[in-house]
């Protein structure tokens, strides 16, 4: 990916060295506020909502109408505001030399920015504003607006504070661990949170959340399937739109392919107890996440992205 020399965004917390207190602000601007799959332990629920919810809901219900969407059939979010959290659930990474971490948060600045970029165009083509989510770096332990979560938790985005948390020593932890390489494989992990970001402001998550109580365990996690697959759509409308711009280099789509296939639950579940249970997939088949990203890829449509309404 062609990323150097581009604009970073401001809109990140740098919390490294901090554990979980007030944040530092990195030093390529301001502050502000703004996940792949988990297989392993989830951070505490918080709660949220209110009036500014509600606002979300019935702003996200005119946006889904004039997208063609049916708002009735978006189930999709979190628990009550807990976060959506990488399925990789991945041992503490080895210490990463203090070049090398500057090096990966201007990448994250910079991918964070052109995420902005695709999704203010958007929101604006559709009568909307868009609203920036904050990237919170930390390293080992972190607290967010819905409960606490280590670095073994993955990347993940919270709903209640509109974040996305990641520690970037699980970049190296998805190459080494996963043979997942390259740039636009971090780059997809990123844009997937993102997508996180836009199911909460259009209402899919918050929708999820009201119907949650109404589902069994299976039917949960059949859903939350279908939330994680409109996200790697998501992903792939950034990608879409990025290659336009001709920031894409040769082999950036087969390192988010290969990224997706390598963390979707048959692949992940086959590698750590040898055979797969398909009731407790949470995140898609490695299949799924390929040819989800593909169809946003292809096609740059929040249409086509209707996990909800079509066959997964």
């Amino acid at each position: 990916m062609r990323w150097k020399g581009r604009r970073q965004s401001s809109n990140i917390e740098d919390r490294r060295g901090s554990q979980g207190a007030a944040p530092r602000r990195n030093p390529f601007g301001r502050g502000g506020n703004i996940n792949l799959p988990s297989g392993g332990r989830r951070v505490r629920r918080a709660s949220g909502g209110g009036i500014s919810m509600i606002v979300i809901l019935v702003v996200g219900y005119i946006i889904l109408k004039a997208l063609g969407i049916d708002p009735s059939a978006l189930l999709a979010g979190m628990d009550g505001g807990s976060p959506t959290s990488q399925q990789v659930q991945a041992p503490p990474a080895e210490q990463v030399s203090p070049q090398r971490q500057d090096e990966m948060t201007q990448f994250v600045s910079t991918v964070l920015a052109e995420t902005e970029d695709t999704w203010r165009g958007i929101f604006k083509a559709n009568g909307a504003a868009y609203e920036d989510p904050t990237l919170v770096l930390f390293s080992g332990q972190v607290r967010s607006a819905c409960g606490s979560a280590s670095s073994a938790s993955g990347p993940f985005y919270c709903p209640s504070d509109r974040k996305v948390y990641i520690d970037l020593t699980f970049y190296d932890e998805l190459e080494r661990r996963f043979g997942a390489s390259g740039d636009f494989a971090q780059a997809y992990v990123l844009a997937h949170e993102v997508g996180h970001h836009v199911q909460n402001l259009i209402g899919v998550l918050p929708k999820f959340n009201e119907m949650r109580a109404t589902l069994s365990k299976v039917e949960e996690n059949r859903m939350s399937v279908r939330v994680e697959l409109q996200a790697d759509c998501f992903a792939g409308i950034w990608a879409h739109f990025t290659a336009q711009k001709g920031l894409l280099e040769g082999g950036d789509l087969e390192e988010a392919l290969n990224a997706a296939n390598q963390i979707g639950d048959d692949t992940l579940q086959r590698s750590t107890q040898g055979y797969v249970v398909p009731d407790s997939f949470n995140h898609g088949t490695s299949q799924q996440r390929k040819d989800w990203f593909t169809k946003g890829f292809q096609t740059g449509r929040l249409d086509a992205c209707d996990t909800f309404n079509s066959p997964v």
